[in-house]
C-alpha cells in the first residue's frame, strides 16, 4: 500500500508531463475500494485478483509455504485477493509514452522492493526528452 500512497504523491507532477497513473494490484474489488477510501487515492486502481494480467507480463510468483516471512504474507495476500493460488506479482512498473511504447520499466523479484517516487519522475523526465 506504500507505493500506492507514493504514486499519488506524484500523481500531479505526472500528468504536468502528460503521464496517466493505472495501478494494478492482486487485491479483489471490495479490498480496491477499502483502499481507495482510506487512502484518497486518486487514480485508476485495477483488481488481478486471479493474477491473469501478472501472468500475462510475466510477473506472477508463488509464495514459498516455508519461508516465515513468504508464509505471513501469504495468508494476507489471500485474504486480499480472495484466491488461494499464493501468487503475488513482482513489484513492475511501465512507462508507457503516449506512441504506446514502452519508455521504462522496473521490476524486482524482490517483492520487498519497490521503485521509488523520485526514480520514476525521473525516468518519466529522461522519456520526455
Amino acid at each position: 500500500m506504500k507505493q500506492l500512497v507514493q504514486l499519488q504523491e506524484i500523481e500531479t507532477k505526472l500528468k504536468e508531463m502528460g503521464y496517466q497513473i493505472i495501478a494494478v494490484t492482486p487485491d479483489k474489488p471490495e479490498e480496491i475500494k477499502k483502499t481507495l477510501d482510506k487512502k484518497k487515492l486518486t487514480y485508476t486502481l485495477l483488481s488481478d485478483s486471479k493474477m491473469g494480467g501478472a501472468k500475462a507480463f510475466g510477473i506472477a510468483f508463488k509464495l514459498n509455504k516455508k519461508k516465515a516471512k513468504e508464509r505471513m504474507t501469504m495468508v494476507v495476500a489471500d485474504r486480499a485477493s480472495g484466491e488461494k493460488h499464493h501468487l503475488l506479482p513482482v513489484p513492475a512498473v511501465f512507462l508507457i509514452g503516449a506512441d504506446q511504447v514502452i519508455d521504462f520499466t522496473h521490476a524486482d523479484p524482490d517483492y520487498t522492493v519497490r521503485l521509488q517516487p523520485d526514480a520514476l519522475l525521473s525516468a518519466a523526465e529522461k522519456a520526455l526528452k
